[in-house]
């Protein structure tokens, strides 16, 4: 029997083929209901008056403070669609989130169990990581009728070290299909290299090349039942639609870098004032 976590030959040529690979039952039943509680009491904290709205459609409504100092934090972004005319949320706040972020991983227990585990380490070992530091992490609640789309996007866009060592993983809380914005993928897509940068400049941030445009044909839905963790190659095009039903898709994300014979990039959107933890070093 295998090391747990740990992925095996079909996993691993499934991914190195197609960018991606879903693993079910990664995450159990209690590990779910315990990182769901936790977030109903850091909502349940939450002062509304202090937080910032999230957008893949258009970057710079997000260029503040409050975002960049949340890469060493744990900050609340709601749903472009949470607000009326009269600029107050249209329903509670626990159901206008967007997603919280982006630095869960380290500064709450909970979820910093489940991103430093075992079976998290030996994942990232089958795939080759010597000294990974899990950089970013978010918990994503893709709300009933407005959770938002997230444009076709390659991770190593917003995570750059040189050479491209971006790794998503992407654990599903509740099942997630086509209705209710399940992610989608183009097989394959990794092969081609990353096409452009999320850079941050002196006056905020910026992509150093415009959009491709993508053929929707091409995508393929990935749907997962809860407890699934798909792993997203750096360089995989994924995206998610709108969530039109009225069932929310819970996810939690975390996206690890190497450190060993790479380099950071100074122009990353995050830019820590202390250095990540590595997960291990082999």
């Amino acid at each position: 029997m295998g090391l747990a976590g740990n992925l095996n030959s079909d996993n691993l040529n499934f991914f190195n083929s197609q960018g991606y690979v879903v693993l079910e039952s990664f995450a159990s039943d209690e590990e779910i209901e315990a990182m769901r509680k936790q977030m109903d009491h850091l909502l349940d904290g939450f002062d509304c008056s202090t937080s910032s709205v999230f957008s893949t459609t258009n970057q710079q409504k997000v260029t503040d403070d409050y975002f960049y100092e949340s890469a060493e934090k744990i900050s609340f972004f709601f749903e472009e669609k949470a607000f009326g005319d009269d600029g107050n949320l249209k329903q509670p706040k626990e159901l206008s989130i967007n997603k919280v972020g982006h630095a869960l991983h380290e500064l709450d227990p909970v979820f910093k169990k489940f991103s430093r585990s075992e079976k998290t380490s030996n994942l990232l070992h089958s795939l080759g990581y010597k000294r990974p530091v899990d950089i970013q992490s978010m918990y994503i609640f893709k709300q009933p009728g407005i959770g938002g789309e997230v444009v076709p996007h390659q991770d190593n866009s917003f995570l750059i070290t040189e050479p491209s060592t971006c790794t998503g993983l992407w654990l599903a809380l509740e099942d997630a299909t086509i209705i209710n914005g399940c992610l989608w993928a183009i097989p394959g897509s990794h092969k081609n290299g990353l096409v452009r940068r999320f850079i941050r400049g002196e006056e905020g941030v910026y992509f150093d090349h415009p959009p491709p445009s993508y053929d929707q044909n091409d995508f393929v839905p990935i749907e997962v039942k809860a407890g699934s963790l798909v792993v997203i190659h750096g360089d995989l095009i994924h995206q998610s639609f709108e969530n039109q039903s009225s069932k929310s898709r819970h996810a939690y994300s975390l996206h690890v870098v190497e450190t060993d014979g790479c380099r950071w990039s100074q122009e990353n959107w995050i830019r820590r004032k202390v250095e990540p933890e590595p997960l291990y070093a082999s």
